[in-house]
């Protein structure tokens, strides 16, 4: 068991360790400064030269709102439809049909924003041609959407007044062409190495020790894979996701596709630190989300590590904590996978989430709730960014001094928005478990393709939690569930796929806005009575406004899922 906890540690170590020079790196990246990566500059000059943009085109930020909400409107309609014909498109040797039109609804939104909530099993589900052509495609394009969406914070306080916020598509076409393509290279090459496949063969037959005879899924996975964890996207090309054995092959596989979930999300504060030339925030902006960490590990990985107290009631002691786990991993390194994809907001498993102990369960969900602890590409600090702009309104008020973030004043508007935007996400989670809730319990009889009797397989605090977790991942673009619950319906795809759209883009209109808003306020010097934000105090103070609002809005129903259950249990 200490050598389990030791590699957990080195995983976390490790991703620090890459996360501060690559921050650096983006930094570099965005100012147009020279890096290493130059070379790529003749490939984004040929896509902009194609596409008819001009990258030194300065936006504000409803412009920037513009670009980037019509590109993904684009790639909506485009995936749709890809995946409602896939079965009539070529590279198909499983011959796999085409999605119903709900159920294709729901994968493209899905993989549209960050998400990849799967309502389908990988590899029986989709084609190689929509793997590779929506899904692949998707997860590159999303999370630069993200990192798109961010840069316009970097932008709005590197300098003083300002409208002027950058380009959409410079920073879009940079992130993918210097950070996720040249790391999804690396990750892919590492797993092929380790026994990923990355071909184009059809289902290969194999005899089991047994001497069972299976069909076995194969294809060109390892580059997404790759890109699915590095972009923090987490579909899985197979249907058990990183459990299976092709698909995260080892314990070196594990700890390399759990560092790629956490590193550009890391990278990503410190990036912001050294753009806008003040280190120190980025230090406490880490800091305070690696404290919000540490509240979600600790009490995952005790809970994990001691096991069901209903098996050791029977003198079953040694192996109650291995159940939905993979013994290739251990109990430890699943634990730390568990929370590291909630809070990140990449949705990965690479243990089964429906087996987690309540505790666990309870904190893989805040993780979700919370969203802003590290989380998605871009997204993670946008949202941070909502809970930092209250922070220093409250911290005003407490003062008695208008409220400042890096010398613009925080006026009635900004907090408006951030109160709507902090509203949203608990709006979203708790209206849709309640409604599942209602038809499960008081429809039963209503056929939305699946009766609602037949959703749950699990009745009790159980199955409230399998709601609550499917519509929590939703609207975090998490992705992760607790599969005992039957979601490949009407019901499901539609409502899930709408709390998706909303949960993914009006937290990005937000933050985007607060920072145009701000940035485009005169400059006030900083003087001996001005609220510093990179100060541990303030750290703290927005440390507890997060958690203060996350139990306010979700400890009732918490209450009534795994807090419930876990009492049951005990």
């Amino acid at each position: 068991m200490r050598t389990e906890l030791y590699g957990v540690l080195l995983c976390f170590f490790l991703s620090v360790l890459l996360a501060f020079p690559l921050g650096k790196y983006i930094s570099k990246v965005f100012h147009g400064e020279r890096t290493i990566s130059d070379f790529m500059l003749p490939l984004e000059k040929f896509i902009y030269r194609v596409s008819g943009i001009d990258p030194n085109r300065e936006m504000n930020w409803k412009q920037h709102l513009a670009a980037l909400l019509s590109i993904n409107l684009v790639w909506l309609v485009y995936a749709f439809f890809l995946l409602l014909f896939q079965g009539q498109l070529p590279l198909n040797p499983d011959r796999n049909p085409g999605m119903s039109p709900d159920l294709s609804f729901n994968t493209a939104i899905s993989f549209l924003v960050n998400c990849n909530l799967q309502h389908y099993s990988g590899e029986s589900g989709l084609t190689y041609f929509t793997q590779l052509m929506v899904i692949t495609f998707l997860q590159f394009v999303s999370a630069a959407t993200g990192v798109a969406a961010v840069a316009v914070l970097f932008r709005a306080f590197a300098g003083r007044t300002t409208e002027k916020l950058g380009n959409f598509y410079f920073f879009f076409t940079r992130t993918i062409t210097r950070i996720l393509l040249p790391l999804s290279i690396v990750l892919a090459t590492l797993l092929v190495f380790n026994g990923t496949p990355a071909s184009f063969a059809g289902k290969d037959s194999i005899t089991t020790l047994e001497g069972d005879k299976v069909q076995v899924s194969r294809g060109p996975a390892a580059g997404m894979i790759a890109i699915k964890h590095l972009g923090t996207n987490g579909g899985g090309w197979f249907g058990v996701n990183s459990a299976h054995p092709l698909e995260n092959p080892n314990y070196l596989t594990n700890m390399a596709e759990v560092i790629a979930q956490v590193v550009l999300p890391m990278a990503l504060i410190f990036a912001f630190g050294f753009y806008i030339r003040r280190k120190k925030l980025g230090y406490v902006i880490f800091g305070v989300m690696t404290l919000g960490m540490l509240t979600f590990m600790v009490p995952n990985m005790l809970s994990e590590l001691n096991g069901n107290p209903a098996f050791h009631q029977l003198g079953l002691s040694d192996s109650t904590a291995m159940e939905g786990k993979e013994v290739r991993f251990g109990v430890a390194a699943s634990a730390y996978w568990q929370v590291m994809t909630t809070i990140i907001s990449t949705g990965s498993v690479n243990s089964m989430h429906d087996s987690s102990m309540p505790l666990s369960a309870a904190m893989q969900m805040l993780g979700m709730m919370t969203n802003c602890f590290y989380g998605g590409k871009g997204v993670g600090l946008l949202n941070y960014f909502i809970f930092l702009i209250i922070a220093v309104f409250i911290s005003g008020l407490m003062v008695g001094r208008t409220p400042e973030f890096l010398g613009r004043k925080v006026e009635a508007r900004e907090v408006k928005i951030a109160a709507l935007i902090a509203l949203l996400h608990p709006f979203l989670v708790l209206i849709g478990t309640a409604l599942s809730a209602y038809f499960a319990v008081h429809h039963p009889q209503i056929n939305w393709s699946v009766q609602p009797a037949n959703w749950l397989n699990n009745p009790g605090s159980h199955g409230f939690s399998e709601m609550l977790y499917e519509y929590t991942s939703a609207s975090a673009n998490n992705g992760s569930g607790f599969e005992g619950l039957g979601d490949n319906n009407i019901f499901w795809n539609i409502s899930t796929g709408l709390v998706m759209l909303f949960g993914r883009f009006i937290p990005i209109i937000g933050p985007v806005a607060i920072a145009g808003l701000l940035a485009k306020k005169k400059y006030i010097p900083e003087s001996a009575g001005t609220l510093k934000a990179d100060t541990a105090t303030f750290g703290i103070m927005t440390y507890a406004v997060i958690m203060v609002l996350a139990a306010l809005a979700f400890f009732p129903a918490l209450t009534l899922g795994p807090i419930a259950e876990f009492f049951q249990l005990n």
